[in-house]
């Protein structure tokens, strides 16, 4: 008995063990969300609940429907020159703090937008917020592995039926010479509108910084304010319009024994409408192997 009661003394009830439900758990809370705007026009947002920090930097006019007609790929080369060198920083050191602050870098790039982002536990959040907005140096070597990173992307992409009809849709629907029906995934630009286009997308006016676990909003944006006053600034451009225009576009795949079949209707202005579609979409075709996409401008389906 007197062992019995020896061993239980080194346990405590309030203790917790991994793989066991919690004794003590703690009551969900829901997310708080806060919005800011700096006098540079730079928008923050940020939320509080999340357990990990996910910062992202958009470049609303980095996509590539925002090239100029001479610009046909610099928006694709300019995604693959994320986290490359600039602001007196070299690639391998911008690359070295995020991995020695235990982050996970990202970079995302389309017709509408682009954006680079990493994530960090919430007490690294802000310290690595000025790379997301580096004054890039366009070094030769850098140059040289983004072409090549771009060269290999638009191989990959040109072996997805998916990518293909997506960029015929965009064709179709808003005529092939357009900005925003040219291909994305385009390794044409020069050096040079490499660079103009960088300098009139990737400025902090009209960004957004988005953030979550974020427990104080209004620190946060003091400290990202001074991390980035050096940070280049440019002006508010205002989006071109993209004019929907529709038609069709046919892919040959006669070595597949089938064809893949994409329809898409030009959608709400609204992308919770647009998601809604999309899912009603997925319910109908889900016997029929039917799916569900939204694109930019876009709705439709793929078979």
């Amino acid at each position: 008995v007197a062992s019995r009661q020896g061993f239980s003394t080194l346990l405590n009830l309030e203790d917790e063990f991994p793989g066991l439900p919690s004794v003590s758990p703690q009551a969900a809370k829901a997310t708080t969300g806060s919005v800011s705007t700096l006098p540079n026009g730079l928008t923050i947002v940020s939320e509080d609940a999340s357990s990990t920090s996910t910062v992202t930097m958009t470049y609303p006019n980095a996509g590539s429907a925002s090239e100029m007609m001479n610009e046909q790929g610099a928006a694709f080369l300019n995604k693959c020159l994320a986290f490359k060198s600039g602001s007196d920083k070299s690639s391998l050191l911008i690359n070295r703090m995020i991995e020695n602050e235990g982050g996970m870098p990202f970079v995302t790039a389309n017709r509408s937008s682009a954006t680079l982002g990493y994530t960090v536990a919430p007490e690294k959040a802000v310290g690595l917020v000025d790379l997301l907005a580096t004054d890039c140096s366009f070094e030769k070597w850098d140059i040289r592995d983004a072409r090549a990173l771009a060269d290999t992307e638009s191989e990959v992409a040109s072996t997805s039926a998916q990518i293909v009809l997506t960029e015929n849709l965009f064709a179709a629907s808003y005529g092939p010479q357009s900005s925003a029906g040219r291909p994305f995934y385009s390794t044409l630009a020069s050096l040079d509108t490499i660079t103009q286009f960088r300098d009139r997308a990737y400025g902090l006016n009209g960004a957004v910084l988005a953030a979550t676990g974020i427990q104080d909003h209004s620190a946060f944006c003091t400290e990202v304010a001074e991390l980035l006053s050096g940070a280049h600034e440019g002006s508010a451009v205002e989006k071109p319009a993209m004019a929907y225009l529709g038609g069709e576009s046919r892919v040959a795949a006669p070595s597949s024994g089938y064809a893949h079949v994409a329809l898409a209707f030009q959608g709400p202005t609204s992308s919770v409408i647009g998601d809604v579609i999309k899912q009603l979409f997925c319910l109908a075709g889900i016997e029929s192997g039917v799916s569900g996409f939204t694109a930019t401008g876009m709705v439709g389906v793929y078979a």
